[in-house]
Formats: C-alpha cells, sequence, structure tokens
C-alpha cells in the first residue's frame, strides 16, 4: 500500500514474507513511523521498506502536528525525521519528538546536510541517513541499529535510576537503623533486629532508636508508621530523628508523644497515615522503667527461665484523633534483677501460619518466646524471628516489616 493523500497507514511487508525465513521474523517486525512532508521522498522511503529484510510496519505523516497526534495515541519503535516540515525546521523537530515520546530518532538529511545529521544525532537522535544515498540493507540495518542503541539507552537509564533508588533506601535505612547512643561502660546489652517484609521495597515503616542521658537514664523507642514503600520510611526517619532529639533536650512524658504526633500530622501524606509506637525510660537503677504506649502492641519481660506479656495501659496510635485529644498515660514497670525486656512490631506475629487467615498472633508469638526462654540475648531473638519466619514460609511468609529490640542489664548500673 503506497502514501496516500490523507497521510493514513501504509504496511509493508519484505517480499518473501510467506517463506519460513520470513514467517520467523514476523513477529519481530519494528513500527516505524515516517515524518516527510515530500511525497517523492516519502516513496523512497516506502521502496526502501519494502525491499529490506526483515520487513517493518511504516507509517507515514506529513507534519510534526500529526506526528505528534499519532505519539500521544501509540508510541513506534522508531521515528524517520525529516528536518524541514511545515511547522518545524531544523533540530527543533527533534526535540519535540522526544517530548512526546522515549523512542528511537533517525533523521533524514539532504547531500550538503550531513553536519545537520551529525548535531542531530548530538541533540538526541541515534543516528542520520542521507536521502538519495541508502540502499535498502544499510536502511533496515540503520533502523534495527537506532532501535538497540534507543533500548541500551533506556536500560542504562533505568539501571542508574535503580542505583540512585537503592542509594536513597540505604541513606533511609542508615535513618530508621540507628547506631544506640549508649555511654561507656552502660552495662545495657542492646540486641536490634531489622528484617524488611516481602511485599514491599527495600524498607516499610518501621523505626526504633536507643539514647542514654547524661543522668544515665536509657530511653528506648520502637515504633511502625502505617503502610509501606519510601514515603512512610521516610516518615519512621523523621519521626525517629524527632524522638532524639525531644531527649536529648530533655523532654520526657507525654510531651514527647505529643510533639511526634503533631510532626506525623504535618508530615503525612494522607490523613489515614497512623503510626504506633512504644516509649521505653529504664531508670539508672536498672530495676525500674516508665512506659508510654500508642496504640502499639505489648512486650516481653524475661526473668530467669521464664517469659511474661506485659501490656501496661495506653493511649490511641498517633495521628488517628483531632489534634491535642489523645492522652498516653505514663505506666511505671518493675524490672526483675537481671531480666530482658523485648520490644517489637506486629509484623512479628502478623504473618498467616494456615491457608486461611490464621496468624501467628500475640499468645503464639508468646508460646514461641516461651518456648527458648533459656536462650542468651542474640540467640533468642534471631530464633524467635527464625521461628516466626517458618511458621509463615507455606503461605506467603513475614509479609510486613519486623523490628526487635532485646534491652538487658549486665550488672546494676552505680
Amino acid at each position: 500500500m503506497l502514501p496516500t493523500q490523507h497521510g493514513l497507514v501504509g504496511v509493508r511487508v519484505a517480499p518473501g514474507s510467506a517463506t519460513v525465513a520470513g514467517a520467523a521474523w514476523a513477529w519481530q517486525e519494528p513500527s516505524v513511523l515516517l515524518i516527510e512532508d515530500d511525497e517523492a521522498d516519502a516513496l523512497l522511503v516506502e521502496e526502501l521498506v519494502a525491499d529490506c529484510s526483515p520487513g517493518m510496519r511504516l507509517t507515514w505523516v506529513r507534519s510534526l502536528a500529526e506526528a505528534c497526534a499519532v505519539l500521544a495515541a501509540e508510541a513506534p519503535d522508531c521515528v524517520l525525521l525529516d528536518l524541514h516540515l511545515p511547522d518545524s525546521h531544523g533540530l527543533e523537530g527533534v526535540a519535540r519528538v522526544r517530548q512526546f515520546a522515549d523512542v528511537a530518532v533517525v533523521v533524514l538529511t539532504g547531500l550538503a546536510e550531513e553536519s545537520t545529521g551529525l548535531a542531530a544525532v548530538a541533540a538526541g537522535a541515534q543516528d542520520y541517513l542521507v536521502k538519495g544515498r541508502v540502499e535498502a540493507e544499510l536502511f533496515g540495518r540503520a533502523v534495527r541499529y537506532a532501535i538497540q542503541r534507543k533500548l541500551a539507552e533506556q536500560a542504562a537509564a533505568a539501571l542508574q535510576a535503580g542505583q540512585l533508588r537503592a542509594e536513597e533506601n540505604r541513606r533511609l535505612e542508615r535513618g530508621l537503623l540507628p547506631t544506640p547512643l549508649l555511654r561507656e561502660a552502660t552495662g545495657l546489652e542492646v540486641v536490634a533486629r531489622y528484617l524488611p517484609g516481602r511485599e514491599q521495597a527495600l524498607l516499610g515503616g518501621d523505626f526504633y532508636d536507643v539514647v542514654q542521658t547524661q543522668d544515665g537514664c536509657v530511653h528506648v523507642l520502637i515504633g511502625d508508621v502505617s503502610g509501606h514503600g519510601p514515603d512512610e520510611a521516610a516518615l519512621g526517619v523523621g519521626l525517629r530523628i524527632a524522638w532524639r532529639t525531644l531527649v536529648v533536650s530533655g523532654a520526657t512524658g507525654a510531651r514527647q508523644l505529643s510533639t511526634l504526633e503533631e510532626i506525623l500530622v504535618a508530615e503525612r501524606t494522607g490523613e489515614q497515615i497512623f503510626a504506633t509506637l512504644t516509649s521505653l525510660e529504664l531508670l539508672p537503677d536498672g530495676r525500674s522503667a516508665r512506659v508510654m504506649r500508642a496504640g502499639h502492641p505489648g512486650m516481653l519481660l524475661r526473668a530467669g527461665d521464664s517469659v511474661d506479656w506485659v501490656e501496661v495501659p495506653g493511649g490511641p496510635a498517633l495521628g488517628v484523633l483531632p489534634g491535642g485529644t489523645a492522652r498516653w498515660p505514663v505506666a511505671d514497670l518493675t524490672l526483675p534483677d537481671g531480666a530482658g525486656v523485648v520490644l517489637f512490631t506486629d509484623g512479628l506475629f502478623e504473618g498467616r501460619t494456615g491457608p486461611g487467615r490464621e496468624r501467628l498472633g500475640e499468645q503464639g508469638l508468646w508460646d514461641l518466646a516461651r518456648s527458648m526462654a533459656a536462650l542468651p540475648a542474640e540467640a533468642f531473638v534471631d530464633e524467635l524471628i527464625g521461628r516466626a519466619e517458618a511458621l509463615a514460609e507455606d503461605y506467603g511468609g513475614l509479609a510486613d516489616d519486623v523490628a526487635v529490640l532485646h534491652l538487658r542489664w549486665h550488672r546494676q548500673p552505680e
């Protein structure tokens, strides 16, 4: 089908397409958009397409405006672009085509315009061809090479974007997983673990922190921002850094949580976003603790060979109630000598353990913990996570992030 006066689709398949070789190449035929206002030049391109093998599917339009309409509907594999059009002249056409679609561009130039062709390549085109000096074999090769170069460019760009995302995730990870800020010879053992969930990217919204102040108190935070992804992870980082700043500046009690809620409401991407957390203050005597709980699960208290589930009175998650109305009581907790406190996020016990809606749950997690009560801190945490993972393995694994903190005084602090 030759080009028509209406600039509609002209489809040609290379001779011999009915043969085995032609059939093998049929599925690989690239789609090519020709932007050319001169009918004689368009006929030359049409003949080149007819003679080249493997074949290609050709669409001819006479202006850049028509081309933009075609590109908006469906991007071809390659654009053949004349640099002298009624509505575009010179390298402007290259820029406008690239603006509408990320496709390979091959520029068509005249005999005296090779320098312009080189300039077009520098401006983003993949290649240029001189009208009247191209044979069918060279034409087909040039189009396919241009498509492959464009694919290589896109792959390189995707790789670079992936590397940038990985670096962003590493920065977020450093923010979510801080180094505990403890004084020397504090006598406090801290075991921290973070396990990304399977159903999201590298990080979600779980966060934790441990800071010891000059008075000897050890302040502990663990929390979980609802949702998954970089926005939630960034919000978790912001809340953790704000909490550390509040602790270092001496802000304690309910003031901490009310300030964190203000930050969450100001920074969250939607009103449905909230955060649960537990804030724990281990007093210097090593036997007392103050706990605030905002919609977060309870904790495990290890003493000797026993493990108890402790869930002190608390308040709502941050960001759930209207501003300024939430209250979080401070609960006093007495710790047996040498006791270990285990804090965690709900991803540890929300994994499915059966074909229906059956989950490990808080009771199941407590049972697991009691079965390994005699293990030392690191082994206890790793085994607890490992067994929870194993139970959920056949049913999608632990889909949510998991953060676990184990804290224990090695000796009574002075």
